[in-house]
């Protein structure tokens, strides 16, 4: 079916995300839940269904997969997309009566953080709130794997489909090209006036984002299709060259950040959203960051987007705000003056999404040579193989 993978494509999918060697025994399928602070919504709830039904599929097809076990793994959500993880999950061979909180830990064993992700080598997280942060760090830690599918839904099936070695192979171009250079200058058009800035990307390093993770270590989104940098964040003994202007639109009202030296020092426009986002990020300073600038390339391969972040930063162009350290970049949870104020926060550059604003071109520069256009008019001038 359109939106449904059949237990032959969920088993290919983990053998190709994953490729499952005889290290690895189990499968851990990561649930958050819903509480008195974030109540539950009718997508998470299928959600929550859909993680179930894949842990039951897996775990009937664990023997072709070389696996012993595939289990699910309950954890009460944490308010925010890239907060840190709970200290406590809750595991068990069977699903609770009702997959809430307090019905969990009645009826779940509960694991410490350290024990689960010492003792499993492979996750796949189809949570409400990402935790795509969180994830990287402790991969890095403990040495697994995982797939972090926030958001996910139905819609999203046909995204798990697509040729992946053409994928992969854009989004290598686009680290080839970052890689060596020092800065990305972006022109838009918003609300008919022509702005601009520039990101440096001086002593950073760009990720290419395919989908695959079968390395232990690594974590990241599924589906993938993007190339993403961190700018420099002035943490070394030289400020930050990033500065300009960068719109973000909200509803009908489009945001004006100025930029200094990487963050968001004071907002141009007016308006309801603008004064609130003048008093964030004088309250929030880590909010403020600009944390990612990414390359999405999955709109060339004829998906649209779905109102999900998962998928729709893959498509295109989109600029994130808030922490940066799971990417390699120096703005953590402690930067922050809670834990519940942490946040990384995507605006993606789509007519569909933000349709008063235009992207008139990217371009990247390189110290030596001329600087190269890889967008112009929202749209990549660098493929030059054409998708059927």
């Amino acid at each position: 079916m359109e939106n449904q993978l059949s237990s032959e494509e969920l088993v290919q999918l983990v053998h190709s995300v994953f490729q499952p060697g005889p290290e690895d025994k189990n499968i851990g399928i990561l649930i958050d839940l819903p509480d008195t602070t974030v109540p539950d919504t009718p997508a998470w709830k299928i959600r929550r269904t859909l993680a179930v039904q894949w842990t039951e599929i897996l775990n009937g097809a664990k023997k072709q997969l070389g696996l012993e076990q595939v289990f699910a793994v309950f954890y009460g959500n944490v308010h925010n997309n890239n907060a840190d993880l709970p200290g406590t999950f809750f595991t068990g061979s069977h699903v609770p009566d009702s997959m809430d909180i307090h019905t969990v830990e009645n009826q779940c064993e509960s694991v410490t953080a350290d024990r689960l992700f010492s003792e499993t080598r492979i996750f796949m997280a189809p949570t409400q709130f990402s935790a795509t942060a969180p994830l990287k760090v402790l991969a890095k830690k403990y040495g697994f794997r995982a797939a972090t599918m926030p958001g996910f839904s139905g819609q999203m099936i046909p995204a798990l489909r697509i040729d992946y070695s053409e994928v992969n192979k854009r989004v290598l171009e686009l680290k080839t090209i970052l890689d060596p250079s020092t800065a990305v200058k972006i022109v838009w058009i918003a609300n008919g006036e022509t702005i601009e800035a520039v990101f440096d990307i001086r002593f950073r390093q760009a990720h290419a984002s395919g989908g695959r993770f079968p390395d232990p270590g690594t974590a990241g989104n599924l589906p993938s299709g993007e190339c993403y940098i961190v700018p420099y964040e002035g943490e070394l003994n030289t400020p930050s060259g990033s500065q300009g202007v960068l719109p973000v639109q909200f509803g009908d009202e489009v945001v004006l950040y100025r930029i200094e030296e990487n963050k968001a020092v004071d907002i141009l426009s007016d308006g309801t959203v603008s004064d609130r986002e003048r008093r964030k990020i004088k309250e929030e300073p880590a909010y403020a960051n600009i944390a990612e600038i990414g390359f999405g390339i999955l709109e060339d391969f004829g998906l649209s987007p779905i109102g999900e972040i998962l998928l729709d930063e893959k498509l295109g162009l989109h600029i994130a705000f808030g922490r940066s350290d799971h990417f390699g970049g120096a703005v953590g949870p402690e930067d922050f003056t809670s834990p519940d104020a942490v946040c990384h926060l995507d605006r993606i550059y789509l007519p569909q999404i933000q349709s008063g604003i235009h992207v008139q071109s990217v371009e990247i520069m390189d110290p030596s040579g001329p600087s190269r256009q890889i967008m112009r008019n929202g749209k990549y001038t660098i493929f030059k193989q054409k998708l059927e």
